[in-house]
């Protein structure tokens, strides 16, 4: 069994969403200078790089970061390639996937080939149709490697909407680069953040011999 880290690295040339603060890491604690640790403080998005969308991201009365269920980040995941590289998706594009494999889909695009320091203007994302089909074949999970499940300039972010509607978790900003497509174990847990919109995580699959 091997792991893939299939998450962005944060540093300071990671792009981020248009208006959000850049990643920062300030030493304020050094042992080069005589300090008997190093310290740093991070400053960065909830949405930076490799995050999860809690539901209180878009509606003020569901559960943020602090009252996810943990079980929805953790477990069976399958990986698959979409030929498309820009718009929605819907069903078709998956129609070569069993998506019955995983109640975890992670959809694999060109974006995992993009150069992190440019934020995309244009992706993939999942229409409301297909996040209505996606929930009704049981799937808990979808992830992106895209900055978003909607389009950049997106007000009604009905892709957002359509996953809450269904209880799909939203899971965003992977890189799946190094992942073939098929079944792993994957783990990306929010921090624990009160009252949080988002979170950023470490986000690993595990391979699995033979997969189920």
């Amino acid at each position: 069994m091997a792991i893939i880290d299939i998450s962005r690295t944060l540093d300071a040339r990671l792009a981020v969403w248009p208006g959000d603060a850049p990643f920062a890491l300030e030493v304020v604690s050094d042992r080069r200078a005589g300090a008997g640790v190093n310290l740093t403080t991070l400053t960065l998005g909830a949405h930076t790089g490799t995050h999860i969308d809690a539901p209180h991201h878009i509606a003020d009365s569901a559960r943020a970061v602090d009252a996810l269920d943990l079980a929805s980040y953790w477990g069976l995941a399958q990986v698959v390639t979409v030929a498309k590289t820009v718009g929605p998706l819907t069903l078709d594009d998956l129609a070569h996937a069993d998506l019955g494999r995983a109640r975890r889909l992670l959809v694999r695009s060109q974006a995992s080939t993009l150069d992190p320091a440019v934020f995309p203007p244009h992706y993939v994302y999942p229409s409301a149709a297909l996040a209505d089909a996606l929930g009704e074949l049981g799937i808990c999970l979808y992830g992106a490697d895209a900055p978003s499940v909607d389009p950049v300039d997106s007000q009604a972010l009905p892709g957002h909407h359509a996953l809450l509607r269904n209880g799909i978790a939203i899971l965003e900003g992977l890189d799946l680069s190094c992942a073939p497509d098929g079944i792993y174990e994957l783990v990306a847990l929010p921090l624990k953040i009160a009252a949080g919109d988002g979170s950023p995580v470490r986000a690993a699959l595990r391979t699995i011999d033979p997969p189920p």
